[in-house]
C-alpha cells in the first residue's frame, strides 16, 4: 500500500477522534454547568432567607434597646428636674438674703459717709485750732517753729549721745568682765603649758682664732684664701684688730654658718689654701643640711605635728637659722604651736589644724633671702604647693591682717602669735624704730578734733589722751576712745594691745585780791 496514503488515512483518523472527543467533553461540560447553576440558586434562596431572618431578629433587638434607653433618659431627666427645681429654691432664697445685706450695706455706707464728714469737719476744726495754737506758742516762746525743730532736734542728739555713751559703757564694762575673765583663763593657761626657749641672733658670727698668726694665714698670699673662703660661702671676712676673733657677716644666716663651720674646721686642720677651702665648705654644707633636717623633724616631734611634706620640713629647719627682732623664727613657731594647740582646746576646735597652723605660719620666712615677696605671700605659695587645706591657708595669711580673718582658727593663730612676740624678752627692737612707732602712735591718736596733747607712754603699750573740755563732752569721751582705738586698730602694726585713755580736764581759776 502507498505510505503516502497510509499517512492520509492515519491523519484523517486523527481529526476524527479529535472532533468526537471535543464533542463528547463539550456534553459532560453542559451538565456539570447546569448542575453548579442549580446548586447556586439553591445556596442564594438559602441565603437570603437566612438574611431576612437576622434582619427580624437585629430589628427587634434594636427595639427592644432604644426601649430600654429611652426609659433610662426619662428616669434621668426626671432626676435632673427634681435637682434643678432644688437649686432654683436655694437661688432663690440667696437673692433674697443678698437683697437684705445690701439693704443693709447701703444704710451703713450712708452713715459712714455721714460720720466721714463729721471728721473731717473736726479735723479743719482741729487744724485751724492748732494753727492758732501755734502762732500763740510762737509768740509766748519767741521761736519760729522751723527755729523750735532745731532746738528740739539739738536737745534729742545730746540726750542721745548721752544714752549712747551709757549703753557702750554699760556694754563695754560688761563683755570686759566676761571675756576678760575667759581670755585670761585660756591665755594664762596656754602660756603656762608652753615653755619654749628663746634664742637672740643677731647678723654676725664670730670665730675665735689661736692667734693673730692664723689672720695671715686665713687671708693668703694676696688674699686669695679669704676671697676663696668669700666667694664659696657668699659672705664677709672681717678681719680686723681686734685680738683672736674673725667675724663673718651677712645677711643669710645659713650661709654664716657654713662659712663658720668651715672656717672652724680650716683653723682646726691647720692647712689653709683654696682645694682644702673648698673641701671644708662642701663638709660644713653638708653638716648644715643635716642639722637643718634634724631641726626640722625636732620641731614637728615637739610639736606633735605629721603628714608635713619633706620640703617644708626642710623650710622648718631653715628657720632656726633666722630671726626677727632677735627672735629665732623656728623657736618662734614651735611656740605659736603649742599655745595655738592649747587655745583650740579650750575653745573646741581642732586642736591638730590650729597646731598645724601655728607652725606653719611663718615658713615664709625660710625664703626671704632667695625670692621676692612678704613671708606671708611667700608662705601661702609654700601651703598651696603641698597641699595645705584651705583653713591653713587662709590663717597664713590672715595672721598678720593681709587678709580680713575669718574663721576661729585665723583669730587663734593671731593671737598666740601676739603671746609668743609680745612676752617679755622675745624681741628686741632698735631705738630708731621704737622712736617711730611712738610718733607714729601718737599721730595717729591725735588726728580726731577736740584732741589737745596725746603722749605714748609704757613703751606703747598705752596712749593718753588730753582733750579741751569745751569741745569733748564727758558723754562724747567714751565714743571717742572707741573711735580712736578703732583707728589704731585699722592703721598700725603691733603685738599684744594699746589701752587708749582719754582724759578731760576743767580747771576754774579765780585771784583773790
Amino acid at each position: 500500500m502507498d505510505p503516502i496514503f497510509v499517512i492520509l488515512i492515519a491523519i484523517g483518523t486523527l481529526l476524527v477522534g479529535v472532533a468526537f472527543g471535543f464533542i463528547i467533553r463539550r456534553g459532560i461540560a453542559e451538565k456539570k454547568l447546569g448542575s453548579a447553576e442549580e446548586q447556586a440558586k439553591k445556596i442564594l434562596e438559602d441565603a437570603i432567607k437566612n438574611a431576612e431572618s437576622a434582619k427580624k431578629e437585629s430589628v427587634l433587638s434594636a427595639k427592644e434597646e432604644i426601649f430600654k434607653l429611652q426609659k433610662e433618659a426619662d428616669a434621668d431627666i426626671k432626676d435632673r428636674r427634681r435637682e434643678v427645681s432644688v437649686l432654683e429654691k436655694r437661688l432663690n432664697q440667696k437673692e433674697e438674703t443678698l437683697d437684705a445685706k445690701l439693704d443693709k450695706l447701703e444704710k451703713k455706707e450712708a452713715a459712714l459717709a455721714e460720720k466721714h464728714a463729721k471728721a473731717d469737719k473736726l479735723c479743719e476744726d482741729a487744724s485751724e485750732a492748732l494753727e492758732r495754737q501755734m502762732s500763740v506758742l510762737e509768740k509766748l516762746a519767741g521761736l519760729s517753729r522751723e527755729e523750735a525743730k532745731v532746738e528740739l532736734v539739738a536737745r534729742l542728739d545730746s540726750e542721745m549721745q548721752h544714752e549712747t555713751a551709757m549703753k557702750i559703757a554699760e556694754y563695754e564694762e560688761r563683755f570686759r568682765d566676761e571675756a576678760d575673765a575667759k581670755a585670761k583663763d585660756i591665755l594664762s593657761l596656754a602660756i603656762q603649758r608652753c615653755a619654749a626657749d628663746h634664742v637672740s641672733e643677731i647678723a654676725i658670727s664670730v670665730v675665735q682664732i689661736p692667734g693673730d698668726e692664723m689672720k695671715g694665714r686665713i687671708i693668703g698670699r694676696e688674699g686669695r684664701n679669704i676671697r676663696t673662703i668669700e666667694s664659696l660661702t657668699g659672705v664677709e671676712l672681717i678681719v680686723d684688730d681686734t685680738p683672736d676673733v674673725i667675724t663673718i657677716s651677712g645677711f643669710d644666716p645659713i650661709r654664716r654658718e657654713i662659712a663658720r663651720i668651715a672656717l672652724e674646721k680650716l683653723i682646726s686642720d691647720g692647712r689653709i689654701h683654696p682645694a682644702r677651702i673648698e673641701e671644708m665648705v662642701e663638709k660644713a654644707r653638708r653638716e648644715v643640711d643635716a642639722v637643718v633636717k634634724r631641726a626640722g623633724e625636732s620641731a614637728v616631734f615637739e610639736t606633735g605635728v605629721h603628714g608635713l611634706h619633706p620640703e617644708e620640713i626642710k623650710l622648718l629647719g631653715r628657720m632656726k637659722f633666722r630671726t626677727s627682732f632677735g627672735q629665732n623664727v623656728l623657736r618662734h613657731s614651735v611656740e605659736v604651736s603649742m599655745l595655738a594647740g592649747v587655745i583650740a582646746e579650750e575653745l573646741g576646735v581642732d586642736a591638730t589644724v590650729a597646731k598645724r597652723a601655728g607652725l606653719l605660719h611663718d615658713i615664709g620666712k625660710a625664703l626671704t633671702a632667695e625670692a621676692e615677696g612678704s613671708h606671708i605671700q611667700l608662705g601661702v605659695e609654700v601651703a598651696k604647693k603641698y597641699r595645705e587645706s584651705k583653713d591653713v591657708i587662709h590663717a597664713i595669711e590672715a595672721h598678720h591682717n593681709d587678709v580680713e580673718p575669718e574663721t576661729v582658727l585665723d583669730f587663734i593663730i593671731q593671737a598666740a602669735d601676739a603671746i609668743s612676740a609680745a612676752r617679755p624678752g622675745a624681741r628686741r627692737e632698735d631705738v630708731e624704730n621704737y622712736i617711730k612707732r611712738l610718733q607714729k602712735l601718737e599721730e595717729v591718736a591725735g588726728d580726731f578734733e577736740g584732741i589737745e596733747k596725746t603722749f605714748a607712754i609704757q613703751a606703747g603699750r598705752e596712749v593718753r589722751i588730753m582733750v579741751k573740755p569745751e569741745v569733748v563732752s564727758d558723754d562724747k569721751m567714751k565714743i571717742l576712745a572707741r573711735d580712736i582705738a578703732k583707728k589704731i586698730e585699722d592703721s598700725l602694726d603691733y603685738p599684744g594691745q594699746i589701752k587708749v585713755s582719754v582724759i578731760r580736764e576743767s580747771r576754774t581759776v579765780e585771784f583773790a585780791k
